[in-house]
């Protein structure tokens, strides 16, 4: 294991009926006046965002709002918040929904209390100093964004998605509350298990020792697995969904990765598919994910072999490694559909991927080598890209 430092601040406040401490969460932090950042359309209907006005107003927190934040986030919604927060001395950014909500009110937030083109921050052309303070009151487990340091933004210009990742990001709360989880599409639910999975994924496969952190990670992705089928079949079981949501959070929070070399292969090159063509992030990883495992392999077979038996349960007996790995990924594929989900990239964006363009980009945002448990090339990334087809 290497040398690391582990930091995670967020403070997670779980369970029924969460959403209420919201304003006085808040309050506590010493803020008073915020901008909200939802999505739209069924938090409010639900009426969560009229429960969490009401613990704002019962604090005595003023409020100004941004909503209709879609999935794969862009930087015009961002620049739109930083000048609502810049022109009306916002201190507080209250994100709810789902990880593309998290991520825009992070880059708000970092782009809030500066005058430098936040989007320089992404690039690598200037780092922040400073950031607003965060809190998060979560309805789509999946993207761990609200334990995370991460957040990943789209520029409309160019079609460029790239993540940043800085401690000044993590939200200083994070309810979490499984019930606002029931009413969502099955498939947002999918993807989002798909994701989180990938999340722990990125950590897992790696060439650092790591006993006691493989470990804990098996028995997370495991778990997400059979609490997953247990939501197919139904999709009200609340232990279930708070399985599921917690585990999220631990998939993303880092704790999957201290002391290891991580890789991230996977989410970089999918983050060009949802880029192209709108896709959900969780959905491109179903793609994307079994073709790298199918083509690392033959490089570094080492974590997939033990992924193969330790997780997606393969028997081992008279097999070869070659012979095991393939029936753990097949078991992977298997179990992407299981959630409803396609692992044909060419069925997921409906026609035939423009597999040049996106490595071009791919290059343009990343340089010519990704990856870490095997560093890729460009024109490995392309063959990931057929593998998925």
């Amino acid at each position: 294991m290497n040398n690391f430092d582990f930091y995670s601040p967020t403070e997670f406040v779980f369970g029924r009926d969460t959403q209420k401490k919201t304003g006085k969460l808040i309050s506590n932090l010493g803020a008073k006046n915020i901008l909200l950042v939802y999505g739209g359309h069924s938090a409010e209907k639900s009426g969560l965002i009229d429960e969490i006005k009401n613990s704002l107003t019962e604090e005595g927190i003023s409020f100004h709002i941004l909503k209709g934040i879609k999935p794969n986030p862009t930087d015009d919604r961002v620049y739109e918040g930083i000048d609502i927060a810049k022109k009306n001395a916002v201190d507080f950014i209250l994100a709810v929904g789902g990880g593309s909500v998290i991520d825009t009110a992070k880059a708000i937030a970092m782009g809030a209390v500066t005058d430098i083109d936040f989007w320089k921050f992404y690039i690598r052309e200037a780092v922040p100093e400073s950031a607003l303070p965060i809190g998060v009151v979560l309805t789509i487990p999946a993207a761990g964004s609200e334990g995370s340091a991460a957040t990943v933004i789209t520029k409309i210009d160019g079609l460029r998605k790239i993540s940043y990742s800085t401690n000044l990001i993590r939200p200083k709360f994070a309810i979490l509350n499984p019930l606002l989880t029931i009413t969502l599409p099955w498939f947002q639910t999918a993807c989002g298990i798909v994701d989180m999975l990938c999340h722990i994924f990125e950590r897992y496969f790696s060439n650092t020792p790591a006993p006691l952190v493989n470990s804990y990670s098996e028995a997370i992705m495991t778990s997400i697995i059979d609490r997953a089928m247990t939501l197919r079949i139904n999709p009200e079981d609340y232990d279930a969904r708070a399985d599921i949501m917690w585990a999220g959070t631990l998939a993303h929070n880092g704790l999957c990765g201290v002391g290891k070399e991580e890789d991230w292969a996977t989410h970089r090159i999918e983050h060009e598919v949802s880029a192209f063509y709108d896709v959900t992030h969780g959905a491109g990883l179903a793609c994307i994910a079994p073709a790298w495992m199918t083509f690392v392999a033959k490089r570094n077979p080492d974590m997939l072999w033990r992924f193969s038996i330790d997780v997606m349960g393969v028997n081992p007996e008279g097999l070869s490694t070659e012979e095991i790995i393939e029936k753990g990924i097949n078991a992977l594929k298997e179990f992407y559909h299981g959630l409803g989900l396609t692992t044909s990239l060419r069925e997921l964006v409906g026609k035939e991927p423009d597999i040049d363009g996106m490595v071009k980009s791919l290059e343009k945002n990343m340089g010519s080598t990704l990856g870490a448990y095997v560093p890729l090339s460009m024109e490995d990334c392309k063959e990931i890209y057929r593998l998925a087809l």
